[in-house]
């Protein structure tokens, strides 16, 4: 892959797409039966999912593990936006909680022009992933922090950047504090591709990085290998289970064995199991192997 972005170094991304997906962490450790059925899975959803999208079985369990992973992802690829940054010239990430919260500060001693003509020398930013994150709540005590800020700099500029934007835009952020409608020129809402734009100097900054993005994270992966990808063994556990029942059909099988998942205490299917084994099968970490004793147990199926 030949370089031509000018603002960042190819070793530099790649350190950071590596760092990011690291940050994922237990995320990428693979799934097995009783991880998937941690909380509990909706074995109804799950089957409305299934027949309702016409999907497999495999699409539909691999479904609902992406939605388990991605659920806890966000604040990952927040990192990927916000630290980005700090291999960018000017730019400056302070560590959690530190010189006032900020997520980037900018600095330019030859001066910051914004669109309505103001020359500052610095912007803070508070970054959030996508448009609709805040309510009106956090929405006043992110503008109140950014209204101080003017107070003690008075050659700054914060801005609310958002990676998710609903468009591209520099605008001055208008909104509510007590109920009053406040706005401020040196408080802007800022859609990413703007605030790349404006500390390179380039109008398709954050377009050019993700344009090379895809290679950079498939040449990560491939590098790390073993480590970066989850080998699941819901699918196969389940068809285990499945195959312990004497239900003929190989979908209303696997569908009770879904069921299991989250009824294997109701009336009707634990009919079959003394109240202490119900108990114990509760509480235990090899759920598999007690969903197949309730297959067995209330189908009469004998030992295969």
């Amino acid at each position: 892959m030949s370089w031509n972005i000018t603002f960042i170094s190819e070793k530099d991304l790649t350190d950071h797409v590596r760092a990011t997906i690291q940050k994922y962490g237990d995320k990428l450790e693979s799934f097995d039966l009783r991880r998937f059925n941690k909380n509990i899975v909706d074995p109804v959803k799950l089957i409305f999912d299934k027949t309702v999208y016409r999907a497999t079985w495999e699409e539909t369990i691999g479904n609902e593990i992406f939605r388990q992973r991605d659920k806890a992802n966000n604040n990952d690829i927040g990192y990927f936006h916000q630290r980005i940054f700090q291999y960018i010239d000017k730019c400056h990430v302070p560590a959690n909680g530190e010189e006032g919260g900020w997520d980037v500060i900018y600095e330019n001693p030859d001066g910051i022009k914004l669109p309505d003509g103001s020359v500052v020398h610095r912007v803070y930013v508070e970054m959030k992933n996508k448009h609709n994150t805040m309510n009106s709540a956090a929405a006043g005590k992110t503008f109140i922090k950014m209204q101080s800020q003017l107070l003690k700099d008075d050659d700054c500029a914060c801005f609310l950047v958002e990676a998710i934007a609903k468009k591209s835009q520099n605008i001055k952020w208008e909104t509510s504090v007590d109920n009053q409608k406040v706005g401020h020129k040196l408080i802007r809402r800022v859609s990413m591709d703007k605030f790349y734009a404006l500390v390179t100097g380039q109008d398709d900054a954050f377009y050019q990085i993700c344009m090379v993005l895809p290679e950079v994270i498939q040449k990560v992966v491939e590098t790390e290998g073993e480590n970066l990808v989850p080998h699941d063994t819901v699918i196969d556990e389940l068809r285990e289970i499945a195959k312990e029942s004497s239900i003929e059909g190989t979908d209303l099988a696997f569908a009770m064995a879904i069921y299991m998942l989250g009824f294997s205490s109701y009336a009707g299917f634990n009919s079959m199991l003394t109240p202490e084994i119900v108990k114990e099968m509760q509480t235990s970490d090899r759920i598999s192997t007690y969903v197949k004793m309730i297959l067995k147990n209330s189908y009469g199926t004998d030992n295969k």
